[in-house]
């Protein structure tokens, strides 16, 4: 009987057994890449506008208000012309700043001016439901990443807005943002004013 000997040195190499073992690719994927999602961080990025950019750009800040001031298209365009308005007369302040968040489009905006307390007051702060929704309470939030940015920019530590009192969507989603009710009635406005002041601390 014809016996075999060793293989020769031209033959395959042997195979080793303390690599780790060749991953499957008909199996389900590790636990890590199961729960792995976009970064926060590259989301949309923050720039300031000038005054002309805003007024060049007044439409599309307009429509960027009524898609998402949470009412049908006939309320939304009503609110739109409102908030163009406000936008307008509040420009001619000085230490206007508006910030937008970009990605291939404009998604948010927020704009205000410092008071002569040094307070920033935030006129407004746009941002898509999602934002509203999906961890407010992170700080990599975009609406805590604006208004962080607003008063940073400004040289100011704490900031004030006004919203109305049957507003209850906005309320809730600033207060998860980490506004508080001014109690106290810091700067002097009657608790029985249709608005309730908010106020924030960086």
């Amino acid at each position: 009987m014809r016996r075999h000997g060793p293989a020769s040195a031209n033959g395959p190499p042997p195979l080793r057994s303390d690599g780790p073992p060749p991953l499957r690719s008909d199996g389900p994927l590790p636990l890590r890449s199961q729960e792995r999602g976009p970064s926060p961080l590259a989301a949309e990025r923050l720039h300031p506008w000038t005054r002309c950019q805003v007024t060049d750009r007044l439409q599309e800040l307009g429509e960027l208000y009524a898609a998402n001031c949470g009412t049908d298209e006939v309320l939304g365009q009503g609110r739109s012309r409102a908030f163009t308005g406000r936008l307008l007369r509040d420009i001619r302040r000085p230490g206007f700043g508006l910030l937008v968040a970009q990605g291939a489009t404009v998604t948010a905006c927020a704009y205000g001016f410092p008071l002569r307390s040094g307070v920033f007051e935030i006129r407004a702060l746009v941002v898509p439901r999602r934002v509203r929704e999906l961890s407010p309470h992170q700080p990599w939030n975009l609406a805590r990443r604006l208004q962080r940015r607003l008063l940073a920019d400004h040289g100011c530590t704490g900031g004030l807005t006004r919203v109305a009192r049957t507003d209850l969507r906005t309320l809730t989603a600033l207060r998860s943002w980490g506004w508080r009710d001014d109690e106290e009635r810091t700067y002097g406005i009657p608790v029985w004013t249709p608005h309730c002041v908010l106020l924030l601390d960086l």
